[in-house]
């Protein structure tokens, strides 16, 4: 075509039955090979399986009318059947303005509450398409769609889209069976609503070349057709581009963009790629890129954000289907924070510093995981020494994939729990970031890990039993009988009376220990501690023994607390250890 065209990516998302394949029709003034439903299956169970493109064509906005300048308006369907909802997780990251399609006779169901979710996750702007007008009775038709604005509205009040514009519509009138002579009602209304809301996006043909493939299919006597989304970089006629998830190159033979043969595109435009020799049954959906740009990883850093109207803790070591572009595969986590005095620290929104120090998180951190009492023990267990009802600016996790996946950095993860009941009145979708960090080597956990520094800290409390001498006391009630206290030995302990000690050796068998305090022991604290009654000579470890277990010693005035704090790394291999200076 002659002129400018810019392609912008509008989403129709909305519960199943809502009418969004009947209104991307209704718009549609030009179809791909995978529009309205074309597929048998869809055909026959009377539903949206899969993603489905189809376009118009508007004068850009601020153009001369010659039509030399065109808005291109691709519409992408996704399904609304709960099952598909990873093909709508994977149809919505490629979409700059979303319509939910709301039954204006149903209201919100249970996936346009998730397609809501997913919408304030991936996009800017939002249009609510309230749909099936027709259905409504016709003196009452006004009343009932004023009624499902402010419901609407005050379903979006506490979203990021509160002022989003809703628009009555009926894309099909009579329903699917009616005669096609039966005029859609509000589709110009709605175009020029779409014009208005539409920016148009700044596109970069610089870097390398990155395209999101929904489909792909062979036509007899050209090849392989591979149609999808450019997320960056561009294209032209004979280069040779890479299925990473395979290793293969292709060179591309023809381009064409919705039927219109091209020889150059561009991030944002909607394209078909045709190689030869490649069987399409190898890539059903993923990534085609520029050769060597993109690499596969086994496991990822990434940031993370709990989706409030998920139930339920999202815990360290749990799994969930982890989303990233079209590939979803199962993920466990391990949640971290930054160290307990940088929790106000400004959030790195797109990258990550292996150098910081980071605290190991049992589960993920927000207002309602909070304990109400926080007791040191309790806290350990539960959240991970959070500072007290206080949650820390921006979270992490370290993704460990059930199988590798092949994305770019700073994809788009989306986290949930798939083997939910559909049937549940629940959200599904539980948390979402952005990838940080990939780690590509296999052996990722003895040659990457051990240099991310994420610590638990360990919090120890016994009591003196009471005193040797003027430098050292006997300790009880730190460590389980069992313990190889000689590991413990030279860690700092912290005395109630405000004296500090090391830990010198075991003592005996019972899980009792010595402490040498190089600043001696206050004369207050001396008048509190019990020492030894019996003077005994030379005695040996085994008499040491006798006189620790013997009766021969005075119960303290007042218990004195004896504490140890310290760190250890989760990814040391040697599980060392460590107090600060």
């Amino acid at each position: 075509m002659a002129g400018r065209r810019v392609n912008v990516n509008v989403g129709v998302l909305g519960h199943i039955d809502s009418g969004k394949t009947a209104l991307a029709r209704a718009l549609s003034t030009t179809a791909s090979t995978a529009a309205f439903d074309k597929q048998p299956q869809s055909r026959e169970r009377g539903i949206t399986l899969d993603l489905g493109f189809s376009c118009f064509s508007v004068p850009l906005p601020g153009s001369a009318e010659s039509g030399e300048s065109l808005l291109q308006v691709t519409l992408v369907d996704c399904p609304g059947h709960a099952s598909l909802i990873r093909t709508i997780i994977g149809g919505a990251q490629i979409i700059d303005l979303m319509m939910l399609v709301i039954d204006v006779t149903k209201g919100m169901q249970t996936q346009s509450a998730e397609c809501l979710v997913i919408g304030q996750i991936a996009c800017q702007k939002l249009i609510v398409v309230l749909n099936k007008i027709d259905l409504l009775a016709e003196g009452k038709r006004q009343t009932a769609i004023d009624r499902m604005t402010r419901k609407m509205q005050k379903t979006l009040e506490n979203t990021k889209f509160r002022d989003a514009p809703i628009i009555p519509v009926a894309a099909k009138p009579g329903g699917p069976e009616a005669p096609e002579t039966e005029a859609p009602q509000g589709i110009s209304e709605l175009i020029e609503l779409l014009k208005s809301q539409i920016s148009i996006p700044t596109r970069d043909p610089s870097g390398p070349f990155l395209m999101s493939v929904d489909h792909c299919f062979s036509i007899k006597g050209q090849g392989t057709v591979m149609t999808g989304t450019i997320l960056s970089g561009s294209i032209n006629l004979g280069d040779n581009v890479e299925i990473p998830a395979l290793k293969v190159v292709k060179k591309v033979k023809s381009m064409q963009m919705f039927h219109t043969p091209v020889t150059s595109a561009m991030q944002g435009d909607r394209l078909g790629i045709c190689v030869t020799q490649f069987d399409p049954k190898l890539l059903e959906r993923g990534l085609v890129c520029a050769p060597e740009s993109l690499h596969t990883i086994h496991a990822a850093i990434i940031s993370v954000e709990k989706i409030s109207y998920f139930r339920g803790p999202l815990q360290t070591k749990a799994k969930f289907h982890i989303t990233v572009g079209h590939e979803t595969v199962m993920g466990r986590l391990l949640f971290f924070s930054p160290a307990p005095d940088s929790f106000d620290r400004e959030p790195m929104l797109d990258s990550f510093d292996f150098s910081r120090e980071y605290l190991f998180q049992e589960q993920y951190l927000c207002k309602d995981s909070m304990p109400a009492v926080v007791d040191s023990d309790e806290v350990d267990k539960q959240t991970g020494q959070a500072t007290e009802g206080c949650c820390p600016r921006q979270q992490w996790a370290l993704v460990e994939f059930e199988k590798p996946i092949t994305c770019p950095q700073l994809s788009l993860v989306i986290g949930s729990r798939l083997d939910a009941d559909i049937h549940a009145n629940a959200c599904r979708l539980a948390f979402h970031g952005l990838l940080l960090h990939g780690l590509e080597d296999k052996g990722y956990a003895e040659n990457i890990l051990p240099t991310l520094k994420v610590y638990k800290l360990k919090h120890k409390h016994g009591l003196v039993e009471r005193a040797m001498d003027d430098y050292s006391v006997i300790g009880r009630s730190l460590f389980k009988k069992e313990t190889n206290i000689q590991l413990f030995v030279g860690l700092k302990v912290h005395l109630s009376t405000g004296e500090q000690g090391v830990i010198d050796s075991a003592f005996g068998q019972s899980g009792k220990f010595k402490v040498y305090i190089p600043g001696g022991l206050s004369p207050e604290s001396k008048k509190i501690l019990p020492t030894a009654i019996k003077k005994r000579g030379r005695a040996g470890h085994g008499e040491a023994a006798k006189q620790e277990e013997g009766p021969e010693r005075t119960e303290p005035a007042q218990h004195v607390g004896l504490s140890l704090s310290f760190k250890r790394y989760v990814f040391d291999t040697h599980k060392r250890m460590v107090q600060s200076p």
